[in-house]
């Protein structure tokens, strides 16, 4: 009975002030303020701290999942030329990653904070690096000099067959020359 008579005095006085009061949003309750009321102590507003958003890298991993593809392939038609005995084709260029930072000494890529550390590595090791006259940043000069004096050339099976003191009998030697 309340109700109904609650609804039919007050629904039109009710309505209007209720949707206010809940469409209102609330300041939230600042304790420290109310404290403060009536003391000396200054209230110093704190700045909030300012985030600094990162900047977000283009993210390249549609580049990414091709390079990997295009590796699947290449590998699989590796095996497959093993498997039937024909010569390997060619291996696919290597993929540069735009995000690697390349060493001027070296030329090699790396990542921002391996960079960083191998540049300073890799300028010391180029100074203390001496090189022949007329030679950019190859081979050490002590390098080249030490294999210019002696070629090497691979061994021949008679060879190491007649030079070995096991083999020298006569019923070894057939089986081995051809």
């Amino acid at each position: 009975m309340y109700l109904s008579d609650f609804k039919k005095k007050n629904q039109c006085l009710h309505n209007p002030i209720c949707k206010r009061i809940f469409n209102k949003k609330r300041k939230p309750f600042n304790s420290l303020k109310q404290r403060l009321q009536g003391t000396d102590i200054p209230t110093v507003k704190k700045k909030p701290p300012t985030k600094s958003q990162p900047i977000k890298k283009k993210s390249n991993w549609r580049q990414q999942h091709e390079d990997f593809i295009s590796a699947i392939r290449a590998a699989k038609l590796a095996t497959r030329a093993m498997k039937e005995g024909r010569p390997l084709p060619p291996p696919p260029p290597p993929s540069i990653n735009p995000d690697y930072i390349q060493c001027p000494y070296c030329m090699r890529r790396f990542n921002q904070t391996a960079a960083e550390r191998h540049i300073n590595f890799c300028k010391e090791q180029a100074a203390r690096r001496s090189f022949a006259p007329g030679q950019k940043g190859g081979k050490p000069a002590s390098v080249i000099v030490r294999t210019q004096y002696y070629k090497l050339t691979p061994p021949t099976t008679r060879s190491l067959i007649l030079t070995s003191s096991r083999l020298t009998q006569s019923s070894i030697l057939p089986r081995f020359i051809k």
